[in-house]
């Protein structure tokens, strides 16, 4: 590693506190196992919001700046100076101001909300105020404060890395958990990992894994492409197998008979496959691989991306962390830090006789680690695992303007998270519905992100539960393998999670939570005032500042307009009751339309009962091992684009939607209470766990007991009333 490159670690303020870890302290609590480049100047801050398109970003290393600050490589000597300024990406290119540093003549940067950096010695830029907490864990009135607790009991992979940083931050932990509350509970996988917590604070949200499966993040991500097809352009075109197989075999047939040379490549994902597991590419839907098992059919076909930035000849991507501290208000921070992974075989465009190279198409760490090219390093800019940085210095050094690619990442990680928070919001109140006690929740994501040829960023998953190990197998011996500790994974991680702790450590007011998911209370356009100078500053002054920048609501007047499906959400919560459900039932659904006055003589009460069984039942049985009847959220909301449609059909469909919402929002008022939403929902669908009811089994089990008790019911009455023959009807009749 360069001298240069060390210099441009500790500007960034990167480096890992020196010296060795405390010996951690007697527990005297009892513990119990618990049950279960250039730097331009502008005078207003700059992001990038609508989707980039491929014209404009192969023009960003061109961009000039006018700030009178050098791009690196612009300088000779930049290459061989300790001293000069490397533009590192922590914000797309803000305000900034050029000042000296006093007594040293050496040339700093100011950014504008964020405090002093690039700089030898670089000022905190988190959230905590100076004054709050004293490195002796003293408040500012001098009292000493307890140390927070940890419950660690089921941080699984994540074990390791969250020891370090506990020691670090001199909390205590309960590796075996312990009968009292802690102040944080660290799941591996789920936020059901434990049931049994009533308080405190847990890393994961309910429903974040089901959501950011590949076919439900599909979904979300294709109805934004549907209001905002320019701002979601992204997200490669996908379909979802089984239920679109025709759809995409008539598609990419029509484009092949309209030009005879098109070799589009697609990549088929499993909808539950992890790691690489079960991904192949095709050329024609007749390449498709046989499937078996109900769950083997679900699976996600996208465009292959054919001509991805290259390093060395190979092709890789990042990964970046994502940290949603809160859904309400949404507040969004992305580490300034991440991973670049890359393939072992130098990459060519897909061909008939190269689309099973994994190791030249498959970016998985998990696969390209078994290839015999994989190389395991200590540097941070060499090896197939690599940090961001280093990826990002050698494109600045080449006159690539990374701000501008900064920008567009995290434009791309503010859009996905809006696309997924409205199912996350149901998720939520079905698990911890208004006066239940429960935790507050917020969660790391990892989001895989590839460049293209032309600098653009393209999304190719979300991850729910990211690995955060900070060793790697390797053979220390002939067919013996252990775990060695991996200096890149540690220099990222580790300080990925010791920051998120310290955003979310309950006993600094400033950095508490705010109340999340009150029940329909839905706060939109509203901005979260921010004191950006208090941000960064370290309650232990031998803590680095915080890798962890905040992007939303920092920037949400930029992109408060695509918050549109959240309010379609606001109402469908609405009118779910009060009981832990997800779904609405056609009598719920119907009191929707007459309280928001949809209905009329064109519109019959009749016509709203098809529309509901034709949604509802085309959906359910899409899915083959669906055992939840009613009108999920991704349904209401097809639902409400169709009565949208109705109603204005001269506009465009994202203005449809924001007019029939305004009209809806006008007859509701203000947000219900619960007592008042109580009496507003007729809804009687079961809670989760005793649904069994299909929309799609037949009626050959009509003389058992429990059949015969829902046929009693009016939801029953109403499913039997609409025949076949009715639901070949027009809806419009």
């Amino acid at each position: 590693m360069t001298d240069h490159y060390e210099n441009v670690k500790v500007q960034h303020g990167q480096i890992n506190p020196n010296g060795e870890e405390a010996e951690e302290e007697d527990d005297n609590e009892e513990q119990v196992p618990v049950s279960s480049p250039s730097v331009c100047a502008s005078p207003d801050p700059i992001i990038t919001t609508p989707g980039t398109d491929a014209s404009t970003s192969s023009n960003v290393g061109k961009r000039n700046c006018k700030s009178g600050v050098k791009a690196v490589g612009d300088d000779e000597n930049s290459s061989g100076n300790p001293n000069s300024n490397f533009p590192w990406p922590v914000v797309p290119p803000y305000t900034m101001k050029n000042f000296n540093s006093p007594g040293s003549g050496q040339q700093a940067l100011k950014i504008k909300g964020l405090g002093r950096i690039l700089q030898g010695e670089s000022e905190s830029n988190g959230n905590y105020p100076s004054k709050t907490i004293q490195a002796s864990c003293k408040d500012g009135f001098g009292f000493s404060r307890r140390p927070v607790t940890v419950d660690s009991s089921k941080a699984k992979t994540s074990l390791k890395a969250l020891k370090l940083c506990i020691k670090r931050l001199k909390w205590k932990e309960f590796p075996l958990g312990r009968r009292a509350p802690c102040d944080i509970y660290w799941h591996g996988v789920s936020f059901h990992d434990n049931e049994n917590i009533v308080s405190g604070l847990v890393n994961k949200f309910p429903g974040m894994v089901e959501m950011l499966r590949k076919i439900n993040l599909s979904r979300a991500m294709r109805t934004m492409q549907e209001l905002f097809p320019e701002e979601y352009n992204f997200y490669p075109r996908s379909w979802i197998l089984p239920e679109e197989y025709r759809q995409f075999s008539a598609q990419i047939r029509l484009l092949k008979e309209k030009d005879t040379t098109m070799n589009t490549t697609f990549i088929v994902k499993p909808d539950g496959g992890s790691q690489g597991d079960g991904i192949y590419l095709i050329r024609d839907p007749s390449d498709l691989k046989p499937m078996v098992g109900s769950q083997a059919k679900q699976a996600v076909v996208q465009e292959y991306i054919p001509k991805p930035l290259l390093i060395d000849k190979l092709k890789f991507d990042i990964r970046l962390y994502v940290l949603i501290k809160s859904l309400e208000p949404l507040e969004i921070y992305i580490a300034k830090e991440g991973l670049t992974r890359f393939c072992t075989e130098p990459y060519e465009e897909p061909s008939q006789k190269n689309l099973s190279h994994v190791f030249m198409h498959l970016t998985n760490y998990s696969l390209n680690v078994h290839s015999g090219n994989f190389v395991h390093s200590d540097s941070q800019s060499t090896g197939s695992k690599r940090t961001l940085s280093s990826v990002l210095y050698r494109l600045a050094a080449k006159g690539v303007d990374i701000k501008w690619v900064w920008s567009d990442i995290i434009a791309l990680v503010i859009k996905t998270s809006i696309a997924v928070v409205p199912e996350l919001k149901v998720y939520y109140q079905a698990d911890i519905p208004p006066g239940k006690p429960g935790p507050t929740c917020f969660q790391i994501l990892g989001f895989d992100i590839l460049l293209t040829k032309n600098l653009k960023p393209v999304l190719l998953e979300v991850n729910a539960s990211p690995s955060m190990r900070i060793e790697h197998e390797q053979e220390v011996a002939p067919g013996v393998f252990e775990y060695v500790p991996s200096p890149v994974d540690k220099e990222v991680k580790v300080d990925v999670i010791r920051d998120t702790l310290r955003l979310m450590d309950p006993l600094n007011k400033d950095s508490t939570p705010s109340p999340q998911l009150k029940a329909g209370e839905f706060e939109h356009g509203e901005e979260i005032p921010v004191d950006s100078e208090s941000q960064g500053r370290s309650p232990d002054e031998n803590l680095p500042s915080l890798c962890l920048k905040q992007v939303y609501p920092k920037y949400s007047k930029e992109f408060n307009y695509l918050r549109l499906v959240e309010r379609i959400t606001a109402l469908f919560i609405r009118f779910l009751g009060v009981k832990d459900n997800m779904r609405l039932g056609p009598t719920a659904f119907r009191t929707f339309i007459r309280t928001c006055k949809l209905n009329n003589s064109n519109f019959t009460m009749a016509s709203v009962d098809v529309l509901y069984i034709n949604i509802t039942r085309r959906r359910s049985c899409a899915i083959p091992d669906s055992r939840e009847a009613g009108m999920g959220l991704q349904a209401f909301v097809e639902a409400f684009f169709y009565l949208a449609g109705r109603r204005f059909k001269f506009l465009v469909l994202k203005e449809q939607v924001v007019s029939l919402l305004s009209l809806c929002e006008a007859q509701l008022g203000p947000p219900s209470s619960v007592e008042d939403r109580r009496s507003l929902s007729c809804s009687r669908a079961l809670p989760r766990a005793a649904r069994t009811q299909t929309l799609c089994l037949p009626d050959a089990q009509s003389s058992s007991p429990a059949t015969q008790r829902r046929a009693t019911s009016h939801d029953y009455r109403l499913h039997q009333k609409l025949k076949p023959r009715t639901l070949r009807t027009n809806v419009e009749n």
